[in-house]
């Protein structure tokens, strides 16, 4: 690719509104999900940014998450009889993880957060690649009653994650106390006026943290004040992201779940409300699940030195028998950890050991069931 199309290609990206915050910091910048989003800071890096959110507070802009709206007389019903988890499990003012599946394979076109306000009210954040396509999805199906609004650039989105971000907040007077997966609104005053924002005890990052949902044109003010309270405060970016969640073994959308990848495959099951009397992809999974999946994602920790990465064969012997989604070298295991898609009809049990290529070389890997560290959300 030329320079000259290169440069066309990255004015094609969408910038989150703390762009000009994120250059002040000396950020290392990357393509994501349509986005030119921060891949690591000057002065940090992935290992700092990753052990400050595992030991004290790190915040990541996490703005190219989709941000969608279902409003209406029937709004909740009518999400709840297309995504796959049940939303009849929760109440007003909680959240619940789901997924959208495609309704003849039951492949996943995205996994969703469902932020439940009322009946008539639903609030979701996709991933920034898919948000257009599970919005189209939800309007081809919603009745006239209900309206399905995509807002991907109205809101900014500010992940902050770790055992000191309620110390933080408090510090702002924002709420803190509320249960994992709940949200409440808030004001944050500031000398530019307040900010009217979203709270959420959500994150992708497997410690005690929070999502603050903010109107775009405020995100910059609330970055400001969070450093501002914070002097320990790390901005992180989403290497680090990554690092943090596959060691969670938090599945990641386009690897370890895709439209090839169904839930039941995955191991999110739990994801799906099976008692439900309809929502996309139902009859295909519940086959699925009656059949017994043909392979399965399972977890793997390495023995010998070796860091595995997405698209890297799985052997037992001379057979492969699957395929690394997700590797990474955990920073807090201090060793190479992955997902990987592995047949069924190898039989496999968690402890077993498997071999791994890696660039011509096996490296030998043990079976583990996710996640490698002990997570800390509550």
């Amino acid at each position: 690719m030329t320079d000259v199309t290169s440069a066309a290609a990255a004015t094609r990206l969408r910038r989150s509104p703390l762009h000009e915050r994120h250059t002040a910091r000396g950020a290392k910048f990357a393509p994501f999900g349509g986005w030119e989003m921060p891949l690591e800071y000057a002065g940090g890096g992935v290992l700092k940014e990753h052990t400050s959110v595992r030991t004290g507070v790190g915040v990541f802009d996490v703005s190219h998450l989709g941000k969608a709206r279902v409003t209406g007389p029937g709004a909740a019903e009518f999400v709840n009889a297309c995504l796959s988890n049940d939303l009849g499990r929760i109440g007003p003012g909680r959240a619940q993880y789901t997924l959208c599946c495609d309704d003849a394979t039951g492949g996943v076109v995205d996994d969703i957060i469902a932020y439940l306000h009322a009946d008539d009210h639903v609030f979701l954040i996709p991933n920034a690649a898919n948000t257009a396509e599970v919005v189209r999805r939800l309007r081809a199906a919603a009745p006239a009653s209900v309206t399905v609004t995509d807002e991907h650039e109205a809101y900014a989105v500010l992940a902050v994650q770790g055992p000191r971000s309620a110390e933080l907040l408090d510090a702002l007077g924002l709420p803190t106390g509320h249960d994992y997966m709940s949200f409440s609104t808030a004001t944050l005053k500031g000398a530019a006026g307040p900010v009217e924002l979203t709270v959420c005890r959500t994150g992708y990052t497997g410690e005690l943290g929070y999502e603050l949902v903010v109107p775009a044109a405020d995100a910059v003010a609330v970055w400001d004040a969070l450093f501002a309270a914070g002097p320990d405060l790390r901005a992180c970016g989403l290497a680090a992201r990554d690092t943090l969640r596959t060691e969670m073994g938090y599945p990641l959308h386009g690897q370890d779940l895709s439209l090839e990848i169904t839930p039941v495959q995955a191991r999110s099951g739990w994801a799906v409300g099976w008692d439900k009397p309809a929502f996309w992809g139902r009859d295909a999974l519940l086959a699925e699940k009656a059949a017994g999946p043909r392979r399965t994602l399972r977890g793997l920790e390495a023995v010998d030195r070796a860091i595995p990465r997405p698209g890297m064969a799985v052997h037992v012997g001379d057979a492969q028998v699957g395929t690394i989604t997700s590797g990474t070298f955990s920073p807090t295991r201090k060793q190479g950890v992955a997902l990987a898609l592995l047949d069924t009809a190898a039989n496999l049990a968690d402890g077993d050991l498997v071999e791994v290529d890696i660039r011509g070389r096996r490296a030998q890997m043990r079976l583990t069931r996710p996640p490698f560290v002990t997570p800390s959300v509550r």
